[in-house]
Order: C-alpha cells, then structure tokens, then sequence
C-alpha cells in the first residue's frame, strides 16, 4: 500500500472519535461509550464493509480499499473534501501522479512575477508545496513583513506564523491562523509523505514550536481556498483581510493569494494608508522598501 500505513490508522482513529453517534443516525443500543465517536463496528456498517476489515484498515495493514470503499468510508466518517483527499493520499488512491524523491527548487515564471506585482493596490502571496513563500508584492510585504528578509530555506509561511515573533503579534486571530496552517501542511504532507523537506520542516516545527505539536497530533486536515484574517498592523492598527486563492494552469504546486478589503470599510481606509506609507518609504530608500 502506498503513503504511510502509520499515518493511515492515526488518521482513522482520530477521524472516528470526532462522529456524532446520534447525527450518523445510529440507534441507542443502551451500551454505555466509553470513548467518544464511533466504534470501529458501526463505521463498518455505516460504509457497508465487514467489521474485521474495517479494523485491519484501521490497524494500518497493507490492503488497499477501492475508490468506491475510500468514498463510502469517508461518509461514514463525515469527512469534508479535504480529509477526503486526504484519506485518499494515504492509502495511495490520490489523484497526482508519483514525484520524485529528489524535487526540483520551485521557480517563479516571469508571468506570475508580473501578475502580482501588477497588483499593485492589493496584497499578493504566491506559495508554493509546503507553503514556501515563492514571491510577495509590495503592498504584501508592508503587510506581512518582508519574507525577503529571511534565508531562503527559512521563507515558508508556516514557520513565519508559527515562530516568529512579529507574526504572533500581527494577527489578532493568531491560533486561528497558525492552527489552520499546521492543518494545510498536513494535507500537503499527506500528498507527498517522502519529500525530504517536508519531513525537514515537520520535525524543526516539532521541536520549536509546542502549539505545532499539539494540533499536527490531531491530524486535521485544512484546504485553502478563501478565507479572512484579523491583523492589528503596527503601522495601520486594525484591519480585516479576505483572500482568494487561486492555482495557477500548469503549476498544480503553486498557489496564488490575494487579499482584499471591502470598499469604504476603515479596513480599505487602512490598507489605502498603508500602500502610501509604503510608496514613501520607498522612495526614501528605506532598507526593506
């Protein structure tokens, strides 16, 4: 079987005891749960296979479902798109090709560098696989910060929000962000279980980051697609930003973000000053501009 049979029972396990009983329509059986969730019989009987295969699935043995199984196991266990995708990365069902254990350095075509530098009036992030910073505009570099500022194997959004000081401090919905981004590198991590990086990464944010520790075991999964952020910026105050992302054709390992305020909100007010400080700081030539 493909992917990680370790991660496989992990995420099974946890993914059960997160399932109402009683909203997967289960009858009271008058046996008292000692553990919450389902057991591992009724997820059986809720996606129609034998409980003695469930539970050598369940046990991380090397067998490997149909689609047909994977989907109706995923309903039985309530599971969103994403922890679909997910499951379906580990057991070796998912839809991308096999990638090499030795990736190639992510490149920025010259066309996205344009594009998101012609959005000039709104932030833009492109990330790539674990959530590298790829490249940033201006008006998302006086947001965020300058990623440029950092080492390149250190520009990666989730060690940004997860160890840097400047990064707790900017968002007010900190842990709402931080944790989001330990669940989308979960799901990447799940796509790709060998990449050396990847694992790189996972192991430092162990080890430095005790909020990282505690929400990777939980083995959520997140998909990014749109969203809004809270921040207090130390140069606006408060503003709220929406973002949109967008994947690029014929780059499936890049995302594009770009974040937006409603019009004549303090927020647009907010960022509409801060791409004016920006644009006088860089004329002034000041370092980071």
């Amino acid at each position: 079987m493909a992917g990680n049979n370790r991660e496989l029972a992990d995420f099974l396990r946890r993914a059960r005891g997160q399932c109402d009983p009683a909203r997967a329509g289960l009858p009271a059986d008058g046996r008292v749960r000692r553990v919450p969730g389902l057991r591992r019989e009724e997820v059986a009987l809720l996606a129609g296979v034998s409980s003695d295969y469930y539970a050598r699935l369940e046990q991380g043995r090397r067998i490997v479902p149909s689609p047909a199984v994977v989907e109706a196991i995923g309903r039985a266990l309530e599971l969103d798109g994403a922890a679909r995708a997910h499951l379906a990365d580990l057991i070796g069902l998912g839809s991308a090709a096999p990638r090499p254990r030795a990736r190639e350095v992510q490149r920025v075509r010259p066309g996205l560098r344009q594009l998101i530098d012609a959005l000039d009036g709104e932030p833009a992030l492109l990330l790539g696989r674990r959530m590298d910073v790829l490249a940033a505009n201006r008006m998302a570099a006086a947001l965020f910060g300058d990623f440029e500022r950092f080492p390149g194997p250190h520009r990666n959004y989730a060690r940004w929000i997860l160890l840097d000081a400047e990064a707790r401090a900017l968002f007010e919905d900190w842990e709402a962000q931080a944790r989001a981004a330990v669940e989308t590198l979960r799901l990447e991590a799940g796509r790709d279980p060998g990449d050396r990086a990847t694992v790189a990464l996972v192991a430092e944010l162990r080890e430095e980051s005790p909020e990282f520790g505690r929400w990777w075991q939980e083995h959520r999964v997140y998909q990014r697609t749109h969203g809004s952020k809270r921040l207090r910026h130390p140069v606006v105050g408060p503003l709220t930003v929406e973002y949109e992302t967008f994947a690029p054709p014929g780059d499936p390992d890049t995302t594009l973000f770009v974040y937006t305020t409603a019009a004549g909100s303090p927020s647009r007010e907010a960022m509409d000053v801060l791409a004016s400080w920006t644009s006088t700081t860089r004329r002034a030539g000041h370092p980071g501009s």
